[in-house]
């Protein structure tokens, strides 16, 4: 028994000893409920509202009231012409715009019929809904509480307008983020793991020795990957098209730039984990912590980033797939032009540089 327990203690303080174990056994269950517990919900929460009230009488300002009151929306501006609606849109600054009919207070009272016009962002199709259902329940409370103080009968009249996606397919809405996913596990994962796929068999040391520049061995390393990513892309943008009726309503050439600087963006990241890790363990699990599940909930593929909380929102700032989705949704699906992804293209761009630095900084010339 003696024995036994001698080898149980050897066994604990083989795993103490290993902080990347310990890591794994304790770090991992905490990072995992935190992600799945908060970011994974169905609810849409602070979505970005933007109105139109072209009556601008006390019942509008009171059902607007309602609604900046509301923790479902967020009032972000208040519009002054039609040109602003699609504008607001193609920016993201919302993604749900109310329009209220002249003299809708009049309207209400005196003729009973009352118009208001909800205007939703539908690239996600789910998220649309959800909200125009949010927006709609507002507007019966609403009817039913005026409802008991006049004896007239009356209704408001929603009328709902889907942007982009009018048939609600779902396939809008995930096409882009399982590019992004593709695209990130393909640069990333594979180009970490076979570089140090290299370290383990010792065939790295002799590649450095050899009398081009370590940094031209790295890079002539991922260049398989980049082009398998570009034949990758051609693929799923073929399949969106022809098999999936996802169409290309903008620039085939910007998505197909904006892709470039995200593939890059996903090899340095793949770079970046190869110059840190030694196994090709560290490396798979380097990758799936540190990429495939974060991309995956945190992105906005799957999951709303405006319900998550503070924190999570921030972290989902850092993630490169998330602005890279943002963009194709915008540039494949709403059909904007190349201004309105200047945002997402400057932080992808920002986000080359900063890899490519710690890269190269963290690079080591020689194997220990």
């Amino acid at each position: 028994m003696k024995q036994f327990l001698a080898f149980v203690k050897k066994e604990f303080l083989h795993i103490f000893r290993d902080a990347r174990t310990m890591l794994i056994l304790l770090g991992m269950p905490i990072v995992q409920i935190i992600l799945f517990g908060f970011a994974i919900t169905t609810e849409v929460k602070n979505t970005p509202v933007a109105v139109y009230d072209l009556s601008n009488d006390a019942a509008t300002q009171q059902i607007i009231q309602r609604i900046a009151a509301n923790p479902y929306f967020t009032l972000v501006k208040e519009l002054h012409s039609p040109e602003q609606i699609e504008e607001v849109m193609k920016k993201g600054t919302a993604a749900l715009v109310i329009v209220f009919d002249s003299d809708f207070q009049s309207n209400m009272l005196h003729t009973g019929e009352a118009a208001v016009q909800l205007i939703a962002d539908a690239t996600d199709p789910n998220q649309a809904t959800t909200v125009v259902n949010y927006a709609t329940s507002i507007l019966t409370q609403y009817q039913q509480e005026i409802a008991t103080q006049y004896p007239a009968a009356f209704s408001i009249i929603p009328q709902t307008r889907m942007l982009y996606n009018p048939q609600m397919e779902g396939a809008y809405n995930f096409v882009p983020g399982v590019m992004g996913l593709i695209l990130m596990l393909i640069c990333a994962m594979m180009t970490s793991i076979a570089i140090v796929r290299e370290k383990e068999k010792g065939s790295m040391e002799v590649l450095l020795v050899s009398p081009i520049k370590p940094i031209y061995i790295i890079i002539a390393k991922a260049v398989p990957y980049f082009t398998l990513s570009l034949v990758n892309l051609v693929s799923i943008l073929l399949l969106s098209v022809f098999v999936l009726k996802v169409p290309i309503a903008g620039s085939l050439l910007l998505i197909i730039g904006v892709s470039l600087l995200f593939i890059l963006v996903a090899l340095l990241l793949g770079l970046l984990i190869s110059n840190v890790v030694t196994t090709q363990v560290a490396a798979m699990l380097a990758s799936g912590m540190a990429l495939m599940m974060p991309t995956m909930l945190l992105s906005g593929m799957m999951f709303p980033i405006e319900s998550m909380p503070p924190i999570l929102q921030w972290i989902s700032s850092i993630m490169p797939a998330r602005w890279y989705i943002e963009a194709i949704r915008k540039l494949m699906i709403q059909g904007v032009e190349g201004i309105y992804v200047i945002k997402e293209v400057s932080i992808l761009l920002l986000m080359i540089l900063v890899l490519l630095a710690i890269s190269l900084k963290t690079f080591k010339k020689r194997l220990s």
